[in-house]
């Protein structure tokens, strides 16, 4: 199994991002801005839910990875850092997610 993490895909994405729009899809992503980006980001997850449905693993696997990525390139232009929102999975962690969820509701 490998050791990649999305901390170490969130500093590609970072790196590529300054790289010219010509020479990487991330950057062209970036200069495109949130608009272009956040698009592609509903398109992938619109893959992925349509991968679920029918059962395709292989093709959920591979739109997963996508999503992942262009969600990344989505929080890079909004300037949140990866670990933003893992802190903020981990203090959803901290209780039941019914839980969580009625205490929005109050």
């Amino acid at each position: 199994m490998s050791e990649f993490t999305l901390a170490d895909l969130e500093k590609i994405v970072s790196e590529r991002s300054k790289a010219s729009p010509d020479a990487s899809w991330t950057a062209k992503l970036v200069a495109a801005g949130q608009p272009k980006a956040a698009k592609k980001l509903g398109e992938e997850v619109i893959e992925v839910v349509m991968a679920a449905v029918v059962g395709d693993r292989d093709n959920l696997t591979y739109e997963a990875a996508d999503v992942l990525y262009h969600l990344l390139v989505v929080l890079k232009i909004a300037g949140i850092p990866l670990q933003n929102v893992m802190a903020e999975l981990e203090h959803r962690t901290a209780q039941s997610g019914l839980m969580e969820k009625a205490s929005r509701q109050s």
